[in-house]
């Protein structure tokens, strides 16, 4: 049975950096997954040294689609935009003021109502968002849990947001923890003990008393063998990404050794499905089998 998933992204290249393994994995099984991005990364840094040129600051928007287009062929996922316009982050004591027109300062309602028209289009089983604290506090992946969030309650009824489609109410949505503590630590523990030094020392040195997102888990997804792909996918985002940067320092055999899933945080069901599981779509086909009976 073929059923749909939908993750919602503040940036081109965090689809490929939270949860493309899943994606991929989800796509060879024969499901539908859809990316959705929120803004179009404009004010994002080129942080590969070697894309840091004069031809690539002149037209960053439109590279950055092309990276998007690329990751998303690879991954094998359909792609939207919302078309809202990244916040940047700011930076500095104090901080400045967000720009005005950007996605994080948008209306609630007014950024809510493309992501609730293509939930109601494409229909999907599942949402995958991020946290509260966005993942990490950039204002718009902060902006892009309020609104997944906002979507969710709405999608499904027939009174919200007139004219953006038939209703349609998703069954599980799910948090994404990528950076977690433990994972961390495993994949130094693990790197350490083969002598090699761990790319993630000074993370983990300075991660203090914050909360680890890992202690909230309640699915992980096997995908080792998709972990190619993701990498593939990141890489695809050359400004982003420096393929000699820390995320590619693991060896794939530790990664398939020590960390052979990506995790998700279960939020709100509508299905019954045991936790812990291992499987973004767990108690789903029962339950549409028995709405399609309905």
């Amino acid at each position: 049975m073929s059923l749909r998933l939908m993750t919602v992204h503040a940036h081109p290249d965090d689809e490929s950096s939270k949860g493309a393994a899943s994606s991929a994995r989800y796509v060879s099984e024969g499901h539908e997954v859809m990316v959705v991005t929120c803004t179009g990364g404009e004010r994002g840094s080129i942080l590969n040294p070697a894309m840091d040129r004069p031809d690539v600051i002149a037209d960053l928007p439109g590279i950055r689609r092309a990276e998007m287009a690329r990751a998303a062929e690879i991954l094998g996922v359909q792609h939207r935009w919302l078309g809202f316009v990244d916040s940047g982050l700011p930076e500095g004591d104090p901080l400045p003021p967000l720009p005005e027109g950007c996605f994080a300062l948008e209306d609630l309602e007014v950024a809510t109502a493309p992501l609730v028209a293509l939930i109601r289009e494409f229909r999907p089983h599942v949402l995958v968002t991020y946290d509260e604290n966005g993942g990490y506090p950039h204002p718009d992946h902060i902006k892009t849990h309020e609104i997944s969030m906002a979507a969710w309650d709405a999608a499904g009824d027939p009174d919200r947001f007139p004219g953006t489609g038939e209703p349609w109410q998703p069954l599980k949505l799910y948090y994404s923890h990528g950076f977690s503590k433990a994972r961390l630590l495993a994949f130094q523990d693990a790197m350490e003990a083969r002598g090699m030094e761990s790319p993630y020392k000074e993370w983990l040195d300075n991660w203090s008393d914050r909360p680890d997102p890992g202690l909230r888990v309640t699915t992980r997804v096997p995908c080792a063998d998709w972990f190619p792909l993701r990498d593939e996918a990141l890489i695809a985002h050359a400004t982003q990404i420096d393929p000699t940067s820390r995320w590619f320092l693991v060896p794939p055999d530790i990664q398939r050794e020590v960390w052979p899933t990506e995790d998700y945080e279960l939020v709100k069901s509508s299905v019954d499905a045991p936790i812990p599981e291992d499987d973004l779509f767990a108690g789903i086909p029962d339950e549409v089998a028995v709405r399609r009976a309905g």
